[in-house]
């Protein structure tokens, strides 16, 4: 890996068109945390972020696939565009019984409203300004709902730091931090039913 060290993502993907297939092994293990974090901020009710990881990944490799590099975007607003709309489409698509759990979810993303996400959605734009409205209003009541350490470990948590980093990091042990996550789900579930 450390032979694409220093090179542009969007060189990169200009050699990976002209035929070096290594990079883009490169660039899925590059962008890997990025689609961790973004999985870990979306909660699914009965969910697993398993899956959110591997929705992630589809669109890090549809991203990869699809840059173009005579656009104005940068390849990592791209694939963050792409890992997003890809997560976003699995929930919205999972309204079949069979993947029930996927039917309701809450954003707990960290992101501010003018992510990239936003302005290049295709979808309607009312639905997109009532949906900002109505899950920053959740996010504001799910944090009054949660003590203080409990919105830190959430905080951290969404940043994609495990239970033994959020524990060093709050002077806590990880089981604590295990237990802090488990009231914090109960306390969700509370909020949006």
């Amino acid at each position: 890996m450390g032979k694409f060290d220093g090179v542009s993502d969007e060189e990169l993907i200009a050699r990976l068109r002209a035929g070096e297939t290594a990079i883009e092994d490169y660039l899925m293990e590059k962008y890997k945390g990025l689609v961790r974090q973004k999985a870990r901020a979306m909660f699914l009710i009965g969910g697993d972020t398993d899956d959110l990881i591997q929705e992630g990944m589809i669109g890090l490799f549809k991203a990869v696939r699809d840059f173009q590099t005579d656009k104005e975007a940068s390849f990592a607003t791209f694939a963050r565009v792409c890992i997003d709309r890809q997560i976003y489409s699995a929930i919205q698509n999972s309204n079949r019984q069979k993947h029930q759990p996927l039917n309701s979810y809450v954003s707990l993303n960290q992101e501010d409203e003018s992510s990239p996400i936003w302005e290049l959605s295709v979808e309607n734009p009312e639905s997109i300004i009532i949906d900002q409205e109505t899950t920053e209003d959740l996010r504001k009541r799910i944090s009054d709902y949660l003590s203080p350490m409990e919105n830190k470990v959430l905080d951290l948590y969404l940043k994609g730091k495990g239970y033994v980093e959020i524990g060093g990091i709050l002077n806590k042990s990880p089981k604590s931090v295990d237990n802090a996550l488990q009231r914090i789900r109960s306390k969700i579930r509370e909020v949006i039913s």
